[in-house]
């Protein structure tokens, strides 16, 4: 077992209390300077110290009781191998809907409506009639992983409605207008959204991505801003700073499989893009990088510089306009994000208190698995909006309590000795829960 530390801030590198030691050690290499931890060795904390963080915490905790000790857990890239290519042991009953779009084009949604058996787990549970949502952003390349299809299912199982988000043109949706969705234009997500709230209006709304999908959350997160209609949003394995992920490449096979990928995807709609792009420039491109660009910047209706493309696309543009808590988990050692020290933005977790990163030493790019092997980042995921929900629930609380003694204050003027009493009791009430002031800066 490791070493279970207690709640502490640090000013320089993390370090942990161990039963039965006389000094302080540190058991978690801290690259990052300042964070906030009280978990076991091989995970870290990394946010603006605040009561939301102080909470979620705690949940962690009983979450994360074990380093990482599987044998696996030093293979990033068999654990993101596992993810990314083995099939999943389930597959997932959808529920369809095409959704028209103002232009014209068409993306999809499924909605997870089984396995059947995780239907009847989910209704011994205390379901409400209102589940709450989660919407699923998978990544952009159209390809649903193990990992989309575990956290489907293991939400399914604790009450959510879940239901994917597609692309134009992705996992079999219909192609009705020659573009596709550029990389974090957030335009057809915020539709999707609207529609979703008018399907279930009084469910809350959560939203959870993988990999490069992240990248689309983000920009809407940031763009949309305190009118996201989200309660918590969660992003594994995110890519932060995608221009330079562009032009720095991957590792040859990740590089060539995703490329390859792609042109077989694309080769559907060979006579539709055939009228706005160069498809023998498209398909013959050697790297993500020019493939994308080809795609997005060297259409017939538009030119665009790769430099101006992205200013308009990168997901952390409009990051300090973001007003809801977002968990993101990440790996020291993910060989699809590249090196930690460069790609993780650790400032804005330093800073910004709507943002906080897990960070492991082992993981991979969305792997994070267990002996199952099933990826401890669902759990953890799933449990992070559960926690939000109840710290935001205690607030209201605090709130009414606040109300209501201010109310009795004012009505009691002639009772001094029971204002005093009801103050005392009132002011302990509001020192055990935690306040949290939302920005909205929209």
């Amino acid at each position: 077992m490791g070493c279970i530390s207690k709640i502490k801030f640090w000013s320089t590198k993390v370090k942990q209390e161990c039963p039965g030691e006389t000094e302080e050690e540190d058991c978690f290499e801290d690259d990052f300077g300042d964070s906030w931890e009280s978990l076991p060795e091989g995970y870290q904390l990394i946010c603006k110290p605040s009561a939301l963080a102080q909470w979620l915490l705690k949940d962690i905790q009983r979450l994360v009781l074990e380093p990482i000790h599987w044998w696996w857990s030093r293979w990033p890239n068999l654990q993101t191998l596992i993810q990314h290519f083995l099939p999943p042991d389930n597959a997932l009953e959808l529920a369809r809907e095409n959704l028209q779009l103002t232009d014209g084009g068409i993306i999809a949604l499924d909605w997870v409506v089984g396995p059947r058996q995780s239907v009847k787990t989910r209704r011994g549970t205390n379901v409400t009639d209102n589940p709450p949502v989660l919407l699923v952003i998978p990544n952009p390349f159209g390809k649903l992983t193990r990992n989309v299809h575990h956290l489907c299912l293991l939400a399914l199982e604790k009450g959510y409605y879940p239901v994917i988000f597609n692309r134009r043109g992705q996992n079999d949706c219909p192609l009705t207008t020659p573009r596709l969705q550029d990389f974090g234009e957030p335009e057809d997500l915020k539709e999707a959204v609207d529609y979703i709230r008018y399907r279930h209006p009084s469910s809350m709304l959560f939203a959870a991505s993988e990999g490069l999908g992240s990248g689309l959350l983000l920009s809407y997160l940031g763009e949309c801003g305190s009118s996201s209609y989200m309660t918590a949003v969660a992003c594994i394995s995110p890519v932060f700073r995608c221009q330079e992920w562009f032009e720095t490449r991957l590792p040859w096979f990740y590089e060539w499989s995703l490329l390859i990928y792609q042109k077989v995807i694309l080769s559907r709609y060979f006579t539709a893009l055939g009228e706005v792009v160069s498809t023998g420039k498209l398909f013959g491109s050697n790297s993500l990088q020019e493939l994308h660009e080809t795609l997005h910047c060297q259409c017939e209706n538009r030119r665009l510089s790769w430099d101006s493309y992205w200013e308009r696309n990168e997901p952390l543009r409009d990051v300090d306009e973001v007003a809801v808590p977002v968990l993101c988990i990440c790996s020291m050692d993910d060989p699809i994000r590249g090196s930690p020290q460069t790609t993780l933005p650790i400032e804005l977790f330093r800073t910004n208190p709507y943002f906080l990163l897990l960070l492991t030493h082992c993981g991979g790019h969305c792997g994070f698995l267990t002996e199952s092997p099933v990826a401890w980042s669902h759990e953890v995921t799933l449990d992070y909006f559960r926690s939000v929900t109840e710290f935001f629930r205690t607030e209201e609380k605090k709130k009414w309590f606040t109300r209501r003694r201010n109310s009795n204050l004012m009505t009691r003027l002639r009772r001094p000795t029971l204002q005093r009493r009801e103050t005392a009791i009132y002011k302990d009430l509001e020192e055990e829960i935690f306040s949290w002031k939302r920005s909205y800066t929209r």
